[in-house]
């Protein structure tokens, strides 16, 4: 394995070209930090060298910060495993130096490597390439330009430091202090403060193109053009045939200070609205408008007072352990390790064109891989055609993709009525509705049609596969690719393997995956596998609450409030009551012991109320309207509590907020436990994981598993012992939550325990 390093050519026109060299996306680790001082000091110090070309390595300048530092900052509690001045150093001696540097970008600029380039007296880049500060949604972000101690260490919070280091007016204020300052002032000063917030409050990436529009850029030359360009670039700087700018300096795209406080009141609450129950955006403004009011050296050391206490909470904790668990999804042990590799699928088969069905072929098709589409008849043809295409034509039209590329796309997706296409595929993928006869029949029907490599995949949500497959005799082709709905934009695809599935098909469905661009997370095969599983308590114990009497509007904003997108009744009125009642009865029918039945829903649909569906369900659905409460259901509820009548003495329980929180979400604890029990996956984080990108918890909690470690075992062991007592065996703490409640053990601790796991592990 190449050790990251920094290299450094000079040409006999003078320029030395500095290269970051730290595949594959030459990411900034410390030691890279230090090479640019030492190429840097060389190159001032030497007399043939008049001016730099700073690049990166393979394709790309560099993709930010290594963010590997910030996970053992968290695990070791240590802010000294950080470097005292190693970043700002480096960042201040390109802007500060006595000869010019031109930043040749290709591939992405990100983070801590847009950082870099911004301290460059030019830009170049190649076409397409990308700039900007990385996503909330990656869990960390990275960063660099110029930050003293406390403030590097703030780089995966970069939202707000950038932000609060772009902001100060005087230019004799840039440079108090260490002569260290913050780098992402620079952004704002060479596009604007409206557009830098854009960028960062919201992690908007840019192409180069863009980039060049703005100021960012400053010429955009083909690939194989752009080292020539850029040393040619610092040649004419030197000649004075180009600027030589510092963009520090710079304050004539900033405004007047009325005008950025205006636009800073603007941001504050718009972040308000958008990042819900995370500190770094106010944090961010707050340090700005220091910085404006009183100004640079206030708005630094304000800085660096709030960065303690915001690298060590929850909230960032929990996006960096998100961004790796992600990251740990690929390894799977006796599958990815054992040396296969993953074979071509370039003709895919999917039976059923319905909600499901389209949405996965749209999700192929636009990644290049053919689809033979089959319904039962022509009206259901012609109807899951018409829905990829308006799958297709909706990104089109929300500027997702490309005219041409979408017209490209529908040319890859043939209808048929039988199985005479399905002689040379390479996948078939079954998505009909949940009815184990059907589905039975289909897949003893496909290995008669499909040539004996073909896999042969299932999109149940939460039957056994075992029992889709029992009328085969092709087991070790037997996979699960559950998609998540719409299946062309979440991007989950739970690998769903038996017993008997081959490595070699693991493989290559995960490899499919990531051709489409989900995240393939590896799952063992039982009722409702991984997240329906662990998630199936969250609809019945919001309906235990309701018959005990909570208010469900009360429930669902809570939930809401939390972080997740949806409460649990107004995500059954979207999905579809009679998903519900299917769903339920499965899991009813394989956990009887742990299930709440509640009349309700078939009092709904008794009623005429449907959800979304026709409109009508907990809440009311107008085209062009936010979903309103529906006052008119609450008579149907009294009817369900009178059916069964829990309420303790005929009387609604007395909750608080956060109870409520937690009697909807520890049950789920409760189940992903015993999904750990039972190593239906491979590690606690993959669970995590999965639960993000399924199920939409809240990425700044870590994952519903790393959520419940922040609260404790002991706790959350000890609330559903108490509230089995009191309201019956639905809150029963499982084996597994009780043994490291314990022995004070984290739920995510590695430790397979049964003998389901052992064997699978």
């Amino acid at each position: 394995m190449r050790l990251p390093r920094v290299i450094m050519e000079v040409g006999d026109d003078g320029v030395a070209v500095i290269t970051v060299s730290n595949p594959p996306v030459n990411a900034l680790a410390l030691t890279i930090f230090d090479g640019l001082k030492e190429k840097y000091a060389e190159a001032m110090r030497r007399d043939d060298v008049k001016a730099v070309v700073l690049t990166g390595d393979a394709g790309k300048f560099s993709g930010g910060f290594d963010i590997n530092v910030f996970e053992r900052v968290h695990k070791t509690g240590d802010v000294s495993i950080l470097p005292e001045t190693s970043i700002s150093v480096a960042v201040n001696v390109i802007e500060d130096g006595k000869k010019p540097t031109v930043a040749a970008l290709q591939g992405l600029a990100l983070g801590g490597g847009l950082e870099l380039a911004l301290a460059a007296h030019a830009r170049i880049a190649t076409p397409k390439t990308l700039l900007g500060l990385p996503e909330l949604t990656l869990g960390v972000i990275p960063g660099s330009g110029g930050m003293n101690s406390c403030n590097i260490v703030v780089l995966f919070l970069f939202i707000f430091v950038s932000q609060s280091r772009q902001f100060q007016f005087t230019p004799s204020d840039l440079y108090i202090g260490h002569g260290t300052i913050p780098g992402t002032q620079r952004l704002p000063r060479l596009i604007g403060l409206h557009k830098a917030l854009e960028l960062m409050l919201f992690s908007k990436p840019i192409t180069s193109e863009e980039g060049n529009g703005l100021g960012l850029v400053d010429a955009v030359v083909p690939s194989d053009e752009l080292i020539k360009a850029s040393r040619q670039w610092a040649l004419d700087i030197i000649e004075r045939r180009k600027p030589w700018i510092r963009s520090l300096h710079r304050i004539d795209k900033l405004g007047s200070v009325p005008e950025v406080v205006d636009i800073i009141k603007t941001a504050r609450q718009q972040a308000k609205q958008s990042f819900k129950n995370v500190p770094q955006h106010q944090a961010c403004l707050d340090v700005i408008e220091e910085g404006i009011i009183h100004g640079g050296y206030h708005g630094i050391l304000k800085e660096s007072s709030v960065f303690k206490d915001l690298i060590f909470t929850d909230a960032s904790k929990g996006l960096v352990h998100a961004f790796f668990s992600q990251r740990a999804t690929s390894k799977v042990p006796n599958v990815s390790d054992i040396g296969l590799k993953p074979r071509k699928i370039l003709k895919v088969a999917i039976i059923g064109g319905g909600l499901m069905g389209s949405g996965i072929a749209t999700a192929l098709i636009l990644s290049d891989i053919y689809v033979i589409l089959k319904e039962i008849n022509s009206e259901y043809l012609l109807k899951g055609i018409k829905a990829i295409e308006g799958n297709v034509r909706g990104l089109v039209s929300r500027k997702k993709l490309a005219k041409d590329k979408a017209e490209k796309a529908l040319l890859m997706v043939k209808g048929t009525l039988d199985y005479t296409d399905f002689k040379d595929v390479d996948m078939v993928i079954e998505a009909v509705v949940e009815h184990i006869p059907l589905k039975q029949k289909i897949f003893a029907d496909i290995e008669k049609a499909c040539p004996p490599h073909c896999i042969l995949a299932s999109n149940t949500s939460t039957i056994d596969l075992n029992v889709i497959g029992e009328k085969t005799k092709s087991q070790d082709r037997i996979i699960g690719a559950h998609f998540f709905s719409p299946a062309h934009v979440m991007p989950l695809l739970e690998v769903v393997r038996t017993e008997e599935t081959s490595a070699q098909v693991i493989l290559d469905l995960m490899n499919v995956g990531k051709i489409i661009k989900k995240v393939p997370v590896v799952v063992g095969n039982c009722t409702g596998f991984a997240v329906n599983r662990a998630f199936f308590p969250y609809s019945q114990s919001a309906h235990l609450l309701l018959h005990l009497g909570v208010d469900l509007f009360r429930i669902d904003q809570l939930i809401s409030n939390f972080g997740l997108p949806l409460g649990p009744f107004q995500l059954q009125d979207v999905a579809g009551y009679g998903v519900v009642v299917a769903t339920t009865e499965i899991f009813r029918t394989s956990f009887p012991d742990r299930t709440f039945q509640s009349p309700l829903v078939g009092l709904l649909l008794k009623n005429g109320r449907n959800g979304k569906n026709n409109g009508k369900g907990y809440y009311i659905f107008e085209k062009g309207s936010k979903p309103k409460p529906d006052p008119s259901v609450l008579p149907i509820i009294e009817e369900s509590r009178r059916t069964i009548n829990i309420m303790p003495g005929g009387k609604p329980i007395s909750v608080t907020d956060e109870e409520i929180i937690q009697m909807i979400l520890f049950p789920v604890v409760n189940e992903a436990c015993r999904v750990l029990d039972e190593g239906v996956v491979v590690r606690a984080s993959d669970l995590d994981t999965a639960s993000i990108l399924g199920m939409s918890f809240p990425s700044y909690r870590g994952g519903i598993i790393f959520w419940a470690d922040t609260i404790g075992a002991d706790i959350i062991y000890k609330s559903l012992q108490k509230w089995s007592e009191l309201y019956g065996n639905f809150f029963r703490p499982s084996r597994y939550l009780e043994e490291r409640a314990t022995r004070g053990i984290p739920l995510s601790a590695p430790a397979a325990t049964s003998p389901a796991a052992k064997a699978r592990l």
